[in-house]
């Protein structure tokens, strides 16, 4: 192996806040169709009676490097768009930009439900990245899959791109590799996942941020139910895979309460999860647009103080992360989860605040 053995920590040892926004470089433009494709139409490969259509996209290149980036790893992403429609999901621009450079539209639809309904699949991934990764590119860093739009989500039931990429993986050694997903559909790969064990650092992150069905349903428009999600965890652990729980975005006075966080942590615990690590709600351009008109229907006691708190910034104020940090610690001791889990995440994230500490079981206040 190409460096020395170390634990299996993967996309775990990543700072859970960096985990989005990701920033679209121009760098990043290139992974997209060239002109000379603009005059295309969009091939449709496959459509939903609800009204999704999945449509084909041509990609030179399918690596994200940490560098065009400005994360702390790189990443691929086979699909471009999200049937689950999660309402906060930053990734929303990513699908816009697709559209762009392509100078083709399908429809007049807004961008909102485009990126729910026009999913892109990157048809040729797997044979792209075939001939393009070179491992000692990589160095040290993790290459995670699904760091823009869940891997597993509908689409690849269909075309099975998720499953290509993990099968071109098994053919290297000693990489550090991520996964991050909302679905259960992970677990139909136990099989290249265990193998993939036996070359490589493999960890698995299921999101998850609440075990309320109905607070996830107004969150997560089709997103798989919380109960799912756990016991999807519980078979991935069952199979020796190294797996743990993604705790984001946590929202500020909806899914932030002690008492919440204690129980999706105790299933979590009861499934065999490795670690639970957390982060607070970012809210970018991409995500504002979509996400602040749901809270104003769904959350309306919560809309004006969403409105001050993310006036001047992406991210939840320092006291709040200080404070979100501390309850998170405490519950991670108390489950018996490691609490240095995402020890490089963003200074906002480091240190004890000790009003916070001694908060009541009440959702933290923005």
């Amino acid at each position: 192996m190409r460096r020395s053995a170390r634990p299996c920590v993967g996309l775990h040892e990543l700072p859970p806040l960096r985990l989005g926004p990701l920033r679209v470089s121009s760098a990043q433009h290139d992974l997209l169709p060239s002109s000379e494709d603009s005059e295309r139409r969009w091939r449709v490969l496959d459509e939903r009676e609800r009204g999704t259509r999945f449509l084909a996209l041509s990609v030179r290149s399918v690596l994200n490097t940490a560098a065009t980036t400005g994360m702390g790893f790189w990443s691929i992403n086979p699909y471009v768009g999200c049937e689950f429609g999660c309402t906060y999901c930053y990734a929303r621009d990513t699908h816009r930009y697709a559209m762009e450079r392509s100078g083709v539209t399908p429809e007049p639809l807004p961008a909102w439900q485009a990126f729910e309904q026009r999913i892109l699949v990157k048809t040729g991934v797997a044979e792209v990245l075939a001939r393009t990764l070179d491992p000692a590119r990589l160095g040290e860093h993790s290459l995670v899959i699904g760091t823009a739009t869940d891997p597993y989500q509908p689409a690849e039931r269909r075309f099975r791109l998720t499953r290509r990429i993990l099968e071109v993986l098994l053919r290297h050694r000693g990489l550090a590799i991520g996964l991050i997903t909302k679905s259960p559909l992970v677990t139909r790969d136990i099989d290249l996942l265990r193998r993939l064990g036996e070359r490589h650092e493999v960890t698995v992150n299921v999101s998850l941020a609440t075990l309320d069905p109905r607070l996830a349903r107004r969150l997560e428009l089709r997103s798989p139910v919380p109960a799912a999600r756990i016991r999807a965890l519980d078979r991935l652990t069952a199979a020796g895979i190294h797996a743990g729980l993604l705790v984001a975005p946590i929202l500020p006075g909806i899914t932030d309460d002690r008492a919440g966080l204690d129980r999706l942590m105790g299933a979590a615990k009861e499934a065999g999860a490795r670690y639970v690590v957390g982060s607070a709600l970012r809210l970018g351009p991409a995500a504002r647009h979509r996400f602040l008109p749901v809270l104003s229907r769904e959350f309306p006691d919560l809309a004006a103080r969403y409105a001050r708190h993310y006036a001047r910034s992406e991210g939840a104020s320092p006291a709040y992360q200080r404070a979100l940090a501390a309850r998170l610690r405490e519950l991670q001791r108390r489950h018996g989860f490691p609490v240095d889990e995402g020890r490089k995440r963003r200074q906002q994230l480091e240190g004890r605040d000790r009003r916070a500490a001694a908060a009541d079981d009440q959702p933290l206040l923005l």
